[in-house]
């Protein structure tokens, strides 16, 4: 099956525009065309963050399953949770397209989608009337035309408290005019402020993350870190796409607008991973992504300082069989350094990055 992915398959799919070949997949997917290939599960991969039980650290990032079609399906392909979304009070278009582009020769993907969605309603629909499989997150957002922007996030709160495993809080696309202003830090006590008090008022406490961005700077950090801190907040994901383009191959479609990601944001992602957790010291806990496309890319986000790791554009270089690969990759580290858990890998190269300097 490896072989059919990598040569017949990818190669129609890459004939494809972008979003048309997302769609088929999701369409293949929900038809059951690609099989489950989760295999046994490995205990030494088991993690426990934020009070919620991982079968192993992989995750799907949000991006992929936008309207929470096939998150169970997902599951069944090796990741250890799936985060749906971004989801917005209301449905909405998004840019106009074309508004994805692949970077082949750098296996990256810029995008300006611009939280397309079905919305609210029909999600909740979806997640809350099927039965589920591993550990489900909602990534929520604001509508571009909204009025009150955090009363967005409140409402994804509302609606979804009583089906989501954790909440993320997505402050960090650079396709919604505004949104990362959320992350400056009177903007941000305010958000999770309210954000965690529509969470405490309700008979569950589920976990709330932040997702940041990568084009951030130290005092940035700093202000995101106290502000995390002071509301004693669950967990942090770094990062989101970057507006750099620094680094990539020549391609007209470089000068796209939008949000890069895939293997050119490992280096940075990482670094802002590395000084967030010296920052927030050992008990919050973080998410890395950026730049996966395999077990070694996967613990080397874990020596980092993250205790999750995400992915989704090497889902679209890797094809379905990645995750699975990925979670045996991880089983053959613990094999070969020995490792009574994946986990004891955390922070082990947390200040080699950290002392690395934000690229520009």
């Amino acid at each position: 099956m490896k072989n059919l992915f990598d040569g017949i398959a990818r190669s129609a799919l890459f004939t494809l525009d972008p979003e048309t070949a997302h769609g088929l997949s999701i369409t293949a997917l929900k038809s059951g065309l690609i099989p489950g290939c989760r295999g046994d599960r490995d205990p030494r991969l088991a993690v426990k963050v934020a009070g919620l039980d991982f079968p192993n650290p992989l995750g799907m990032a949000a991006g992929y399953d936008k309207n929470a079609e096939v998150a169970s399906e997902l599951a069944r392909l090796g990741f250890g949770f799936v985060e749906v979304g971004t989801l917005t009070p209301k449905p909405q278009q998004g840019n106009p397209k074309p508004r994805i582009f692949r970077l082949v020769k750098d296996h990256a993907v810029i995008n300006r989608l611009g939280f397309n969605n079905q919305g609210h309603a029909a999600a909740y629909d979806r997640v809350s009337g099927r039965r589920r499989e591993g550990v489900l997150g909602i990534n929520i957002g604001a509508n571009k035309d909204t009025e009150d922007r955090i009363g967005d996030y409140v409402a994804g709160i509302s609606r979804f408290a009583g089906v989501a495993d954790y909440f993320t809080v997505n402050i960090s696309s650079p396709n919604t005019p505004g949104l990362r202003n959320l992350q400056t830090r009177e903007a941000l006590s305010e958000l999770l402020g309210r954000v965690l008090a529509e969470r405490d008022a309700k008979a569950k406490r589920i976990p709330v993350f932040l997702k940041i961005a990568p084009d951030l700077t130290e005092p940035d950090l700093d202000d995101i870190a106290a502000e995390c801190l002071s509301h004693k907040l669950d967990g942090i994901i770094i990062s989101n796409t970057t507006l750099s383009r620094a680094g990539l191959a020549d391609d007209p479609k470089t000068a796209e607008a939008g949000g890069l990601s895939g293997r050119p944001i490992f280096a940075r992602s990482t670094i802002v991973l590395a000084k967030m957790r010296q920052k927030l010291g050992a008990e919050m806990p973080l998410i890395g992504v950026g730049g996966i496309d395999s077990a070694q890319s996967a613990a080397e986000k874990i020596r980092a300082g993250a205790d999750l790791v995400q992915l989704y554009t090497g889902f679209i270089y890797g094809g379905p069989l990645l995750p699975g690969r990925i979670v045996r990759g991880l089983s053959e580290i613990c094999d070969r350094e020995t490792l009574a858990r994946i986990s004891d890998l955390r922070d082990s190269r947390t200040g080699h990055y950290a002392a690395l300097a934000i690229p520009e």
